[in-house]
C-alpha cells in the first residue's frame, strides 16, 4: 500500500506495444526503456508487458519474446492475437486484453499504478485493468502529430474514453496540451530524453572507430526508413550541398521499407559516394556516430518530440532539422541548432551550408541539454506518480 508519498515503495505496471529485448537485438519503444532504467533507480518494482503477435516461428526462436529479468525490472512478452479487417475497418480477432489479465492473474502481478505508453492499445488495455484493480492509471502519448490528429478526428469511442478516464495524460511536447485537455484536465507536458550513454567524446576518435576519412565533413541522420521522416528530401538537400562543396559525405542509419527506394533515389542523383545507408545502426554504436559527426540531422514531415534530437544535443552536437511537434519547444536558439519548414529541401540544404561552417560551441549545447537527461525528465514523471498515488490512497481512506 502506498503510504506517505513514499515513492520508493511503488510497484509500477507498465504496458507498451513493444520494448527491447535481453540482447538489445531488438530495440522498438527504446525510449521506455531508457527512461524506465531511470525511474527503476527511484521506485521498488517495475512490471514491463508487451503483448506480443503470434509469429508462427515453428523451427525459428523468436527473441522478442523471452521473458526476461534486470535489477528490479521485470519484463513479460505475453503472445497473443490481433487481426483486423482493414476494409471494413473493424477488429476480427484482438485478445491483447485478455493475455495481459491472465498474465497478472499466473504470476500474482501486485501494482500500485498503471503507466500505459501510447493510447492504441495499451491507454484502452490500463484503463481496463484500472476498472478491475482500482489503482492510478497514467497514459504517455508518444505519437506523432499527424497520428495523435488521426486519432482525434477518428473519434474512437474506446480511444476517447481512455484519454478521459485515465488519471493523467503526459504529452511529450507543449503544443498538443490544449487539445488534449478536451478529454481530460490532468495533462502534463514532459518531454522525452536521453541516456547517460549519449555525451560528448573525442571526434577523431569515433570517427577512427568508424573508419570515417579526417578529410570530410560528416553529417548524420537516423530513423525508420519511412515517408513521414522526410529522408527523401533531405537526400535532395545533400545534391544541393554537394555542388556547394566535395567534402560532404552523409551516414542515413535505420532500416524501413522506403530502402530501396531512397537507395535508388541516390543512385539517380549519382550520389553513391556521398550518402551512404547504413542500414539498423547497433544500440552501442548511436553515440558513437552522434559524436563522429558534425552535425546531426532530421528531416521529419511530423514528430511529436524526437528522441534522437535530445541525444544529438546530449554529444554537444547541433540539431538540423524541421519546425515540427515540439521541435520548436527544444531548439528555441540558433546557439543549439537551425529549423526550416518541413519537405523544404532547399531551405534544409542552406541551413546545413550553414550549420558546416559555423564555429559550434559544443559545452553551450551540452550545458544546456542537462535539463533533458532521462534522470532529470523521469523525476517529473515521478512527481505525477506520487501525487496521483497520494490521492489514491486518501481517497481509499476516506472510504
Amino acid at each position: 500500500m502506498f503510504k506517505d508519498n513514499d515513492h520508493r515503495n511503488l510497484k509500477i505496471l507498465v504496458i507498451t506495444p513493444s520494448y527491447p529485448d535481453k540482447d538489445n537485438l531488438f530495440i522498438g519503444e527504446s525510449f521506455v526503456k531508457n527512461q524506465l532504467d531511470s525511474l527503476k533507480d527511484y521506485v521498488k518494482e517495475i512490471i514491463v508487458i508487451s503483448p506480443t503477435l503470434f509469429t508462427f516461428k515453428i523451427m525459428q526462436k523468436d527473441r522478442i519474446c523471452e521473458n526476461y529479468s534486470y535489477d528490479n525490472v521485470k519484463v513479460y512478452f505475453p503472445r497473443c492475437f490481433y487481426i483486423p479487417i482493414f476494409y471494413l475497418s473493424k477488429i476480427l480477432i484482438d485478445n491483447r486484453l485478455e493475455v495481459i489479465e491472465n498474465l497478472i492473474k499466473h504470476e500474482d502481478i501486485q501494482f500500485d499504478l498503471i503507466h500505459a505508453h501510447f493510447s492504441w492499445p495499451s491507454a484502452y488495455i490500463g484503463i481496463r485493468i484500472k476498472e478491475k484493480f482500482g489503482v492510478p492509471t497514467i497514459v504517455t502519448i508518444h505519437e506523432n502529430a499527424e497520428w495523435l490528429n488521426k486519432e482525434i478526428s477518428m473519434n474512437y469511442p474506446l480511444m476517447n474514453s481512455a484519454w478521459i478516464k485515465a488519471d493523467a495524460l503526459i504529452r511529450v511536447n507543449k503544443i498538443d496540451v490544449p487539445i488534449l485537455k478536451k478529454f481530460n484536465r490532468n495533462v502534463f507536458s514532459i518531454p522525452n530524453g536521453f541516456s547517460p550513454r549519449f555525451k560528448s567524446l573525442s571526434k577523431i576518435e569515433c570517427m577512427t572507430q568508424l573508419h570515417l576519412p579526417m578529410n570530410k565533413k560528416i553529417i548524420f541522420s537516423l530513423g525508420y526508413l519511412i515517408k513521414r521522416k522526410g529522408f527523401n528530401y533531405l537526400i535532395d538537400a545533400i545534391r544541393m550541398v554537394t555542388e556547394k562543396r566535395k567534402d560532404v559525405l552523409c551516414f542515413i542509419g535505420g532500416s524501413g521499407p522506403l530502402e530501396t527506394k531512397l537507395q535508388k533515389q541516390i543512385n539517380n542523383l549519382d550520389l553513391q559516394e556521398n550518402i551512404k545507408l547504413l542500414g539498423l545502426v547497433p544500440d552501442k554504436l548511436l553515440p558513437i556516430w552522434m559524436n563522429a559527426c558534425n552535425v546531426f540531422v532530421l528531416s521529419s514531415l511530423s514528430e511529436g518530440n524526437p528522441t534522437v534530437m535530445f541525444e544529438c544535443l546530449g554529444c554537444g552536437k547541433p540539431f538540423i532539422g524541421t519546425r515540427v511537434g515540439g521541435v520548436p519547444e527544444i531548439i528555441i536558439s540558433e546557439d543549439y541548432g537551425l529549423m526550416c519548414e518541413p519537405a523544404d529541401s532547399g531551405e534544409l540544404a542552406k541551413n546545413l551550408l550553414l550549420a558546416l561552417d559555423k564555429d559550434w560551441d559544443v559545452r553551450k549545447i551540452e550545458s544546456y541539454s542537462t535539463q533533458f537527461a532521462w534522470d532529470v525528465i523521469s523525476k517529473e514523471t515521478l512527481k505525477v506518480y506520487s501525487d496521483l498515488c497520494h490521492i489514491n490512497y486518501d481517497r481509499k481512506n476516506r472510504k
